[in-house]
């Protein structure tokens, strides 16, 4: 499997790493660590989560309150968002990566 991040989504993870960051020190390298562990999670076992209406996945981060929207496509998983869970958590399901 290859993974592949969409534009708006590396931005959201390089965005609230950068917020993280201005909190505390480290803070934000450990959350872009975090999302990438669970990147690396849906990598091995892609499948492993459900398929939600609009054949999306999702993976809740342990530990940030963020979780990781991703669609397969083929030998690809296309990350969609990584998005807080608690703010507009709809807003970005119209972006759909390409099949």
């Amino acid at each position: 499997m290859i993974l592949e991040f969409l534009p708006e989504a590396r931005a959201e993870l390089h965005e609230a790493a950068e917020y993280y960051e201005s909190k505390q020190e480290g803070l934000g390298r450990r959350f872009r660590n975090e999302v990438f562990e669970v990147c690396g999670l849906l990598l091995q076992q892609p499948l492993m989560w459900r398929e939600r209406p609009g054949g999306y996945r999702r993976v809740n981060c342990p530990v940030f309150p963020y979780y990781v929207a991703y669609f397969i496509r083929g030998d690809r998983v296309v990350i969609a968002a990584v998005a807080h869970g608690r703010r507009h958590p709809d807003y970005w399901k119209t972006r759909r990566g390409q099949d």
